[in-house]
């Protein structure tokens, strides 16, 4: 290791970008390899860190996706469910992550103050991964390490007490629990294609060959992806399973000890509200983290606020949040035209000077 100096790493560097690799993905490689060298450097290993100094390439943010409130609205008409409903609607009015999300609990709210405590958050594991073998690892600590403490409106923290109240939610349960009396909830069948509708055709494959979206030969031959393709090819391997085909099992049911698996949640409640209410297909849970600092900010609220709210470590990711509203740029534009209209509304009128 102490052979490896800078130069090296540059070159490792310059061959990653020779094989078209993202700048994301080099940014990744290379922070890796950084750790690396620092637990050495940290043990007394080597005496220089490799790493320091390299260039690396640079990496183009994209706008953030944000929801509009009135996109919201039309979405959250569609949520069916009053646990989901609830979810979503805490969600949207608190910015938390999913995993803080779903390891709430009735005991985290002070209904007084209306201050909800963010102390713990559940990751979702394989469970060969998992200490006991389960699904779902409670970490007493969320992503950024440190507890963080929120004000809940007051209408939400009403409609939080009245929910936990009707279902008998104890001050240790979780405040959103997977619905059904068996943990185990079987995962539901296929969504079947449409039938009879045009979807048009998938891009050419290596052949050069296209293929109607909605087919199976468009996600074997075509290697089309899209929601129509996935829902046909899922389709027909559970006709086949059915008839005794294609080692047939058992439906497949979610292991989960209460908690709500995201991928659930997203495939049968997200997902058939998003397209009901005619949103983008890249209109994801996350995106309602997104909005809620972005609404804040563009209300008025103090980017420090927002800063500690969200819990992030860096006041440069909130800032993120500033102008992602399509309408946030209107009071700049109606400043330039008051200004652009002041040498009109004084200029004379040169017909009013010759009258005079």
């Amino acid at each position: 290791m102490n052979e490896i100096l800078p130069g090296h790493v540059q070159e490792f560097v310059r061959k990653c970008q020779d094989k078209n690799l993202s700048p994301a993905s080099i940014h990744r490689l290379t922070t890796m390899l950084s750790a690396i060298f620092s637990n050495a450097l940290l043990n007394q290993v080597i005496f220089i860190h490799p790493c320091k100094g390299v260039v690396l390439p640079r990496i183009g943010r994209k706008p953030l996706k944000v929801i509009t409130p009135e996109e919201f609205d039309a979405f959250f008409a569609h949520i069916e469910g009053e646990v989901f409903r609830l979810l979503v609607e805490t969600k949207i009015e608190s910015g938390l992550r999913w995993g803080e999300l779903t390891e709430l609990r009735p005991k985290d709210l002070d209904r007084q103050t209306q201050i909800l405590t963010v102390s713990r958050a559940v990751v979702q594991l394989t469970s060969k991964f998992h200490p006991e073998g389960g699904r779902f690892l409670v970490k007493d600590y969320p992503k950024d390490g440190e507890f963080r403490r929120l004000k809940l409106s007051r209408h939400l923290v009403l409609k939080i007490a009245a929910f936990v109240l009707a279902n008998g939610i104890g001050d240790d349960d979780l405040l959103f629990q997977m619905p059904g009396p068996n943990p185990n909830v079987p995962i539901p069948p296929p969504p079947v294609p449409p039938d009879g509708q045009e979807f048009g055709l998938t891009e050419p494959n290596a052949n050069g060959r296209r293929y109607r979206h909605g087919t199976t030969t468009a996600y074997t031959n075509g290697r089309c992806r899209c929601a129509y393709c996935r829902a046909a090819f899922a389709h027909y391997r559970a006709k086949r399973r059915a008839l005794g085909k294609d080692d047939p099992r058992s439906r497949r049911r979610i292991d989960t000890d209460g908690h709500i698996p995201q991928e659930w949640f997203r495939t049968n409640i997200w997902h058939p509200a998003r397209e009901k209410a005619d949103l983008p297909d890249d209109i994801t849970p996350r995106v309602l983290r997104h909005a809620h600092a972005s609404w804040l900010l563009a209300g008025g609220a103090d980017l420090m606020v927002v800063k500690e709210r969200l819990g992030h470590a860096s006041i440069t990711t909130t800032q993120r949040y500033l102008h992602t509203l399509p309408d946030a740029d209107d009071s700049a534009l109606t400043a330039l035209d008051n200004i652009r209209g002041r040498s009109k509304s004084r200029t004379p009128n040169p017909k009013a000077l010759q009258a005079q």
